[in-house]
């Protein structure tokens, strides 16, 4: 079998991009506040992000003779992104938080692609991964400054 840890990445990143996307999406629908009008539909801009480098993981992994996780079930199981209930309690800024540390994880993940399809010499998915990574470290950047925070990527 050829690529087997990239695809392992891949099929991570599947589930974990799904996952995300719903967090942002439950964030998006609970949020209140005074800022609601402005980063409620700042957060379409960021489903439609993840859901893009959703399509593109998958259909990549796919190319690569793989099988995307695809169910509900699949996605629970294999995903490290936590799942919370719903609620109507938390600030915009307690959300973001949690968003950023979502996105935090997955850009470890996507340097963990990097490097084994790096290793396996699957250069493709190497390029697509970088793309994605820098998107990644774009939006920490972004969302950590409306919370007043530095994006710590690359903390001294």
């Amino acid at each position: 079998m050829k690529y087997p840890k990239t695809k392992e990445v891949l099929n991570q990143l599947v589930a974990d991009l799904t996952q995300m996307h719903m967090v942002v999406h439950q964030h998006h629908w609970y949020m209140r506040g005074n800022r609601f009008l402005k980063l409620h539909p700042y957060l379409d801009k960021v489903m439609d992000e993840l859901a893009d480098q959703l399509d593109q993981v998958s259909e990549r992994l796919i190319t690569l003779d793989g099988s995307p996780v695809s169910t509900l079930s699949e996605i629970a199981e294999k995903t490290k992104i936590a799942d919370e209930k719903g609620n109507w309690t938390e600030t915009i800024d307690e959300r973001y938080a949690k968003i950023i540390a979502g996105y935090k994880y997955l850009e470890g993940l996507y340097e963990e692609g990097i490097r084994v399809s790096d290793e396996e010499g699957d250069y493709s998915t190497n390029d697509m991964l970088t793309g994605f990574h820098t998107d990644i470290e774009k939006r920490i950047w972004m969302m950590a400054s409306e919370i007043n925070q530095a994006p710590t990527i690359d903390p001294e």
